[in-house]
């Protein structure tokens, strides 16, 4: 049966399907995407899971169908448009309660299967993830995502997600206890499966932090790309870092987060991460596996937002970057717009952004090369107003804390006394703390 398939699986089986995507339009909503512009990305997002998108259906609501979420005559006429087309598969553009499920399946019949964005993003993310971080966050958000909609026709469904159950996520499936329905026996193990994954991305998440903590005392400083979903980060990377990053003309090219190097104009060098791009109706389920990831951002020295620039839609895919953003509580991090892509012409200007708080606005085109020079500029120089004045007294025994601080900061001025070396300069604030042993006190350390 269609509906118990999953798209990759279908993929897998060379048999792609076709599929008529239907978007919802309420008369007193206010949406920041029309929902025509929001069909147009959806088909965007329908590609690049590898599906052939045969038509779609708009309808205009005063309110939402409790059942179906759409009316009854909508209802009717895409299950007749359904055969016509050839289409097997139907999306819809806004996340389907279990219960639209449910219904929107009887009512389409038996051989078509009816997912929403949620789930076509979902789907996406588990092809393109290519570490064990990644496949362990898909899974999480997948079997989040899909618990709730757990049906009798959905039994085993474990086999079936991100495969993780194939290192012995379905083991107990058949094994049930007395009084047990098979639906009660599939949600305890799915629970039981999600329980082990939030414990297997907890120990990502600590790795990660021990990594953190080895650059900050290290006295790295980092840099993350931030963004809407293929807005050129990936290729900015490499163009900055001569690196070698996965680049794609698609959506969700790079799910795993990749750190290089880059040297500024002064010599000093960043760490810059390339990370996961963001987009409306991100599902929530997928925000909250990824943010062991996504933790690279609250916890950078400096953002780098790249728009791009030949987007109609720019201001609007800035506007979801900034809410995400704000939702990640990344508010604080000092911030860098990039207009990138401007070889393809620009949809939108520097001074459209200034409202949004950003003192520097570059512009590039990481393919070209045009731009490069100024980006790398303005890093350094948000990074240098960034930093917090002290003064302090390093005794030679220091030696390396005096290089991470030339390291890191700026060295205004530097005196060599009988007690060591007196060093006057501008550091990164998390640094502040772990030097305030050799803060000056009336001419000594503190």
């Amino acid at each position: 049966m269609g509906r118990n398939i999953d798209i990759s699986e279908q993929l897998a089986r060379n048999t792609p399907q076709k599929a008529l995507l239907v978007g919802v339009e309420l008369k007193e909503a206010r949406p920041l995407f029309g929902v025509d512009d929001s069909l147009d990305e959806l088909a965007l997002l329908a590609r690049t899971a590898g599906l052939e998108v045969m038509g779609r259906a708009v309808q205009r609501l005063s309110q939402i169908h409790p059942a179906t979420l759409i009316g009854s005559g909508k209802l009717a006429e895409i299950a007749e448009t359904l055969p016509q087309i050839g289409a097997n598969l139907v999306i819809f553009d806004d996340e389907l309660t279990p219960r639209h499920q449910r219904e929107l399946e009887k009512a389409f019949g038996e051989d078509v299967q009816v997912i929403d964005r949620s789930a076509l993003i979902l789907d996406i993310f588990a092809q393109h993830a290519r570490t064990r971080e990644g496949a362990l966050q898909v899974e999480l958000a997948q079997y989040e995502y899909r618990l709730p909609r757990l049906t009798r026709q959905w039994s085993h469904l474990a086999r079936q997600v991100g495969g993780g159950a194939a290192r012995g996520g379905a083991a107990g499936v058949g094994l049930r206890g007395p009084g047990e329905t098979q639906l009660e026996v599939d949600r305890r193990e799915i629970r039981r499966r999600i329980s082990k994954l939030k414990e297997e991305i907890e120990a990502v998440r600590a790795h990660r932090q021990r990594h953190r903590a080895q650059r900050t005392r290290a006295g790295m400083t980092t840099v993350a790309l931030v963004g809407y979903t293929n807005a050129g980060k990936s290729t900015l990377l490499n163009a900055l870092s001569g690196a070698d990053v996965y680049v794609a003309n698609q959506l969700f090219a790079t799910l795993d987060p990749t750190t290089r190097r880059v040297e500024l104009p002064s010599g000093r060098t960043v760490l810059m991460s390339d990370t996961v791009g963001f987009i409306q109706k991100l599902p929530v389920t997928l925000v909250a596996a990824f943010r062991a990831t996504l933790e690279e951002v609250i916890e950078a020295d400096l953002l780098i937002h790249v728009v791009d620039a030949s987007h109609p839609r720019a201001w609007d895919h800035a506007d979801v970057v900034e809410d995400t953003l704000a939702e990640l509580e990344a508010g604080r991090v000092p911030k860098i717009l990039v207009l990138n892509k401007i070889d393809r012409g620009e949809a939108v200007k520097p001074h459209d952004f200034h409202e949004l708080g950003y003192r520097h606005v570059i512009k590039t085109s990481a393919t070209e090369g045009t731009g490069l020079d100024d980006l790398l500029s303005a890093i350094e120089h948000e990074l240098i107003e960034s930093l917090t004045p002290v003064s302090l007294l390093i005794p030679y025994s220091q030696g390396e804390v005096l290089s991470a601080i030339y390291e890191t900061g700026v060295v205004i001025d530097e005196v060599h006394t009988e007690q060591g070396v007196k060093i006057t300069a501008r550091i990164p604030a998390r640094l502040v703390g772990s030097l305030s042993q050799f803060r000056e006190v009336n001419g000594e350390p503190d």
